[in-house]
Formats: C-alpha cells, sequence, structure tokens
C-alpha cells in the first residue's frame, strides 16, 4: 500500500498546522481531498494541479494566504471547489473557466481583488457561483448570463461597478441571488422578470 494509491483524503474539522506540503501532487489517484476547517497556513502549492482524478477539492475555513493557483484549472474532472474562507489574495485566475465539469465554486470570504473572469461564463454546469465578501471590482460580465443551470449567485460584498447586465436575465432556474452591498449603478434591467425561479434577490 502507497500513499499513491488513496483514493480519498478527509481530514476535515480538525486542529491541523502548518503549511499544505507539495508533495501531495504525488497522489495522483485522489478523487477527494478535504482539508477544510482546520488551521492550515501558507499558500495552495502549484502541484495541486497534478491530482488529475480529483473530483473534489475542499480547503476552506483554514487560513491560507497568497493567489490562487492557475494550475487548477488543469483539474478537468473537478465538480466541486471550496476555497471559502481564508485570507487568499489576488485575483481570480482565468484558468478556471476550463473546468467543465465544475458544479461548485465558493470563493466567498477572502481578500480577492480583481474583476469577475468572464471566461467563468464558460462553465455550463455550474450550479452555485457563490464569490461574495472580497474586495473584486469592475463589471459584472455579461457571461454570467450564460449559466443557465445556475441556483445560487452570490457576488455580494464586493467592489462591482457598472450596471447590472441585461444578460442576467439568462439564469433561468436562479434561486438565490445576491449582488447587495457593492457600488452598482444604472437601472434594474426588465430581464430580471424573466427569473421566474427566484426565492430571494438582493441587489442593492
Amino acid at each position: 500500500w502507497r500513499f499513491s494509491d488513496l483514493e480519498s483524503l478527509n481530514l476535515g474539522s480538525n486542529q491541523l498546522e502548518g503549511e499544505i506540503s507539495p508533495e501531495i501532487g504525488g497522489m495522483s489517484n485522489l478523487n477527494e481531498l478535504n482539508l477544510g476547517s482546520n488551521q492550515l497556513s501558507g499558500s495552495i502549492p502549484p502541484e495541486i494541479g497534478k491530482l488529475s482524478s480529483l473530483i473534489d477539492l475542499n480547503f476552506s475555513s483554514n487560513q491560507l494566504t497568497g493567489s490562487i493557483p492557475q494550475e487548477i484549472g488543469l483539474l478537468s474532472s473537478l465538480t466541486r471547489l471550496s476555497l471559502f474562507n481564508n485570507q487568499l489574495s489576488g485575483s481570480i485566475p482565468p484558468e478556471l473557466g476550463g473546468l467543465s465539469n465544475l458544479e461548485n465554486l465558493g470563493l466567498s470570504n477572502n481578500q480577492l481583488t480583481g474583476s469577475i473572469p468572464p471566461e467563468l461564463g464558460n462553465l455550463s454546469k455550474l450550479v452555485d457561483l457563490i464569490l461574495g465578501y472580497n474586495q473584486l471590482s469592475g463589471s459584472i460580465p455579461s457571461e454570467i448570463g450564460n449559466l443557465s443551470r445556475l441556483g445560487t449567485l452570490n457576488l455580494s460584498e464586493n467592489q462591482l461597478s457598472g450596471s447590472i447586465p441585461p444578460e442576467i436575465g439568462g439564469l433561468s432556474k436562479v434561486y438565490w441571488f445576491f449582488l447587495n452591498n457593492n457600488q452598482l449603478n444604472g437601472s434594474i434591467p426588465p430581464e430580471i422578470g424573466r427569473l421566474t425561479k427566484l426565492g430571494r434577490l438582493d441587489l442593492y
């Protein structure tokens, strides 16, 4: 038996400290990697991009710093990416738009800056897009309207500006919709009236 044979590594909800070792990239058969709810610090090693079988990656609720490595965009089998509740900074890598199987993207409660990459509009299977409580700026990309399976869109508590794009009307399945506490301006697009599944809408 070897560590490289592991298919699931779940060490979540402990009191683990220290950094995530780059050697984790050698666990090539991992489907699930859960280190969430610990006290891990340091940056996410780019070697994570070697875990080509990974379906679920959870580093949430730690003390991780630095940027999100663009190598995560190589994880083509990934369905869930949970990095929320850390101290991550820098921009959201546009390479995440290549995760064609991604269903849940949680990056909230960090210190992320820059604009929302329009490439996220390529994530056709996405159900949850949660980017709230960061320092994201710029306008909401119209490509977000391509996410026809989206049930939750949370862009609240950022520094987003500009108008709400009318393409938002393409989110026919969205139920939770949060844009509050930004710097958005202009009028509310009438296309929002197409969102017949809405359970809650917070705009300003």
